[in-house]
């Protein structure tokens, strides 16, 4: 299956792609590998992304008014005549398709003194013509310093040592530098893998993203958004970013998920003038997955064009399958390019976005329960609550330890006082019946807590395997009835999502009533950045709500709530 957003269009754009194509069969090689240093050859599917990919605006606009015939045809310069259609492109392929050189392969060409980086008028015969970047500026970045080293901005340090202009460029492990007529720096491209604050300031032509899938993390969300706010400050070199990645782990909010999320709106038809241009190929998803000749089918699928790189490779990729303990859900993403939730995700990314209610809030008096955890000096604490009535909750305090490059991460702590006042906050909006939190790191804020407000706070020990791991069980069974929702402040709500979407889960050696595994939260795959404490404050909450509910509990003093949207 092959999305390519937009779609094929009535009349062709002019582009300059076929020039990028020409100049990089003349002047690039392959990066590492089996035909590493060899010319580069162009495969039909990269050859037509490049021409979309490239497309500028026309140089004239043609327009017939009603009625036709003579003189009811006009002419005129377009006002943006060959600047790029589109601002941002994404290429979205299975594992082993080399796009990471395709990436490095686009950025030698943008970097080149002579490459065919943008638009620079048109000829006589009204085709645009393409000129070189002034001073080019690329930032590559990658979720590490070591995954950018190793593959886009390992594959271009290659590609530009081993190509016939070496000489042009003066190369390093930290950057590859253009070179003027007199020897002096002109540009070039950096690799880049924590936040880019010390960039702030510099003056992009090209974003490249490598596997953007694996930018989720705040301070990776952060980056992104810096690097695209500073491409306005070279209109006149048209800069543009470009994302070349495989699917990711569903509903884990990454640079690759929300790419998606948007070329899916442009299919449908939600957003009617795009400035992304987005191909990406999968299986049709029709196979049975269970049956190895399907299975080469949707490889085959997912692959396209290209084809197998060798023989048998195809039958080497399928046979993964049937490895004892295989984790088919990651195989369907990296070697089917499937969007997929992970056996390691607790929750259902989509059943969680599709129970997200951002802008409702939780009405001043209404009758709520509270659910409280995490811990002082590490990963987050938070505190959630939900509306006996509706079984909306929101996140009303929620601390983050910062990541661990940020200077800040080494010393920092809860402030105790703050989360207090969290707590009197709560009480006095609402109408609290019961708070449920996970005492240890707060044991004696706790106990301090209780003693101010006697029968509203309890201690709930999330140690207790099984009654824990049954607690989850109800909580699940809510998230399959859609009885709990998610709401709050548009950043509460995304906050909550995204902790219930990191928390992972970890089988336990006991069966529940039903003969099947009971579980418990746990970090995804032992990742610790993920953090997942608002998740587990939300169980708590619920399993307080449920409680509630049992005893027939009421508010004290009752009153008339109707949940509100705040926009």
């Amino acid at each position: 299956m092959l999305m390519v957003v937009p779609g094929p269009d009535a009349e062709p754009w002019p582009s300059i792609g076929a020039q990028v194509c020409d100049f990089i069969e003349e002047r690039a090689v392959y990066g590492p590998g089996s035909l590493q240093g060899q010319p580069y050859e162009i495969d039909p599917e990269f050859r037509a992304f490049l021409w979309r990919a490239f497309e500028v605006y026309p140089q004239i606009v043609t327009k017939a008014f009603a009625g036709g015939g003579p003189g009811l045809i006009v002419k005129n310069p377009h006002p943006w005549a060959g600047r790029r259609r589109f601002k941002r492109v994404g290429l979205s392929v299975r594992k082993g398709l080399a796009k990471t050189e395709k990436q490095a392969l686009v950025v030698y060409t943008h970097i080149h003194p002579e490459g065919p980086g943008r638009c620079d008028g048109f000829d006589a015969s009204g085709n645009p013509v393409a000129a070189p970047i002034r001073a080019p500026y690329v930032p590559m970045l990658a979720y590490s310093l070591d995954q950018v080293e190793e593959l886009a901005y390992g594959a271009l340090k290659y590609i530009v040592e081993n190509g016939p202009d070496a000489d042009l460029f003066d190369v390093s492990l930290e950057r590859v530098l253009r070179l003027d007529d007199y020897g002096r720096a002109d540009g070039g491209a950096f690799p880049l893998a924590q936040s880019p604050d010390s960039r702030d300031g510099a003056r992009t032509t090209l974003n490249a993203f490598d596997e953007p899938h694996r930018l989720y993390q705040p301070r990776h969300l952060k980056a992104h958004e810096t690097m695209d706010a500073n491409l306005p400050k070279r209109p006149l070199d048209d800069p543009w970013s470009l994302y070349v990645g495989t699917a990711g782990k569903l509903g884990q909010g990454s640079v690759a998920e929300q790419l998606h999320t948007e070329a899916e709106e442009i299919r449908d038809g939600k957003i009617k003038r795009p400035d992304l241009f987005y191909l990406y190929r999968r299986d049709d998803g029709g196979h049975d997955l269970s049956d190895k000749a399907q299975r080469l089918k949707a490889v085959a699928e997912a692959t396209g064009p290209a084809g197998e790189w060798g023989p048998g490779q195809f039958d080497d990729i399928a046979s993964k399958w049937d490895r004892p303990g295989a984790d088919r859900p990651y195989l369907e993403r990296v070697w089917l390019n499937r969007w997929v939730k992970h056996t390691s995700q607790a929750f259902d990314p989509a059943q969680i976005a599709a129970l997200a209610e951002p802008g409702l809030q939780i009405p001043p008096g209404a009758f709520v329960t509270a659910g409280f955890d995490g811990a002082r000096f590490r990963d987050a604490t938070g505190i959630v609550l939900t509306d006996v009535d509706t079984g909306l909750q929101q996140l009303v305090g929620g601390w983050e330890r910062p990541d661990d490059d940020d200077p800040e991460s080494d010393d920092w702590e809860v402030d105790e006082a703050e989360v207090t006042q969290t707590v009197e906050h709560v009480r006095d909006t609402w109408s609290l019946w019961r708070l449920y939190g996970d005492p240890p790191y707060w044991t004696e804020t706790m106990g301090s807590w209780a003693g101010r407000w006697p029968g509203q706070v309890e201690e709930w020990w999330t140690n207790r395997l099984k009654t824990m791991a049954y607690t989850i069980r109800e909580y699940l069974e809510a998230l399959d009835t859609g009885s709990v929702t998610f709401g709050g402040t548009p950043e509460q709500c995304a906050d909550l999502v995204r902790h219930l979407t990191n928390a992972g889960r970890k089988d336990l050696r006991m069966l529940d009533d039903r003969g099947k595994p009971l579980w418990i939260l746990a970090k995804q795959d032992g990742n610790e950045d993920l953090k997942f404490d608002f998740a587990m404050a939300a169980v708590l909450s619920w399993k307080a709500c449920l409680d509630a509910r049992k005893q027939g509990a009421k508010p004290k003093n009752v009153q008339l709530a109707v949940p509100r949207r705040i926009r």
